[in-house]
């Protein structure tokens, strides 16, 4: 190795079997341990600062693979998706030139070749989240179709209304039925010059828009962020007619169980939709595709999930979590001290409690993780979303149980 070589880019791998140990150590706060206010003149050294950040960072975070973490989409990720995100992390390479990164744009379409027949779709790209997904699609359905307005329901996600916004195309919205899914009869008649956004797992509650609504519009976009793995499992007939969109979007920081950002867009005839959204230029060997400029590998991590678990492996997976949401339901619907939305659609379960008993108690009193609030109309709800294989759902029902006897008022 050259005498002026930098070894603050080389392996040392005592230094990263160190950063590793941190994960596994339990912190207190340390009131010595600040981080500075300005830029130091002088750094500190590599070491030191893994000494240092570790209490804020690991000690101070959200651990979403606790026996009690049921509030949120986000789940927690298998240990091999965080040795492949150190892989891409030192390589760095860029999808935008090929020459920096050849193996990775290979396994990246090998990832959409694996994915895209369960939603009968013909290919794709992945992006940094759904809301570039949702983007993507409605630009794609821009050029290829000529749409001038996106129709979306109440209840779908808030990047749809931007997405609309950046691309300059009006936005209407439709009202969603009593379970949170986009009313029929509310849509528009001539929808002949509108992109139709159907969602598949409403961000608040789960609900599932009507999917033998596809057709109905110039084209139709499927946000399947949530619900879209449940293809996958044995649970693939909540979505049937998904094959008939002209998009599809799917997160995969959510039930693909990756660290984020992660998402695929997939389209049915993906050679139009894929030509009307590149754009070539001097410095590129080969045409840019999609929003992104630099993108990164973010298919090797999900490629390397799906190779180890394979189709069944992620399937037990989601239907474990889906399980657990049923038990949830059943288990509140039963209690007289609660009332139920509905029945779960996708794995997210809402209540609130009858009269007499103290909600802002109650969400209080729960450990932290455990739940999340929404209103619904003028209704605040909790809100438990079953994303975390871990959870101990005994041990759930335990604690809304103790709690409940608590918030008597």
């Amino acid at each position: 190795m050259s005498e002026s070589f930098d070894k603050e880019f080389a392996v040392d791998a005592e230094a990263l079997r160190h950063a590793i140990e941190l994960m596994g150590k339990h912190y207190s706060l340390d009131p010595q341990r600040v981080i500075p206010s300005q830029l130091p003149e002088q750094g500190i050294g590599s070491l030191e600062v893994l000494d240092e950040l570790a209490p804020a960072v690991l000690g101070r975070a959200a651990y979403l693979g606790e026996s009690t973490a049921f509030a949120h989409k986000d789940p927690p990720t298998p240990w091999l998706t965080w040795a492949t995100t150190l892989w891409n992390a030192s390589l760095n390479q860029n999808l935008l030139h090929p020459e920096t990164a050849p193996v990775a744009r290979q396994l990246e379409e090998t990832v959409i070749r694996w994915l895209c027949p369960y939603f009968g779709m013909g290919g794709g790209h992945m992006t940094p989240g759904s809301s570039v997904a949702n983007l993507t699609a409605l630009w794609a359905a821009r050029e290829c179709a000529g749409i001038k307005e996106v129709v979306a329901s109440e209840a779908a996600h808030l990047s749809i209304k931007k997405a609309a916004h950046i691309l300059g195309l009006g936005f209407k919205t439709v009202r969603s039925d009593t379970f949170g899914a986009l009313r029929a009869d509310d849509l528009p008649a001539d929808l002949s010059r509108a992109a139709l956004v159907l969602t598949s797992g409403t961000t608040s509650v789960g609900a599932l828009d009507p999917l033998d609504l596809i057709g109905r519009a110039a084209w139709t976009h499927v946000d399947a962020a949530w619900g879209g793995p449940l293809r996958l499992t044995r649970y693939a007939s909540k979505l049937v007619g998904i094959e008939k969109a002209d998009s599809v979007a799917v997160s995969s920081h959510k039930w693909l169980f990756q660290p984020k950002e992660s998402a695929l867009i997939m389209f049915r005839d993906a050679e139009r939709a894929t030509e009307s959204i590149s754009f070539g230029g001097g410095y590129l060997s080969e045409p840019n595709v999609g929003v992104l400029g630099s993108h990164g590998a973010c298919a090797i991590p999900l490629l390397a999930m799906l190779w180890s678990w394979g189709r069944e492996g992620l399937a037990e997976r989601i239907e474990h979590c889906v399980g657990m949401a049923d038990t949830l339901a059943l288990y509140l619907a039963d209690d007289p001290r609660v009332e139920l939305f509905a029945h779960p659609s996708t794995a997210i379960v809402l209540w609130r409690p009858t009269e007499g008993y103290s909600m802002e108690r109650i969400l209080s009193e729960l450990p932290a993780g455990l739940a999340s609030s929404v209103m619904i109309g003028d209704k605040k709800w909790i809100r438990h979303t079953a994303a975390n294989p871990n959870a101990d759902i005994k041990l759930i029902m335990r604690e809304l149980s103790r709690v409940l006897s608590l918030a008597k008022e």
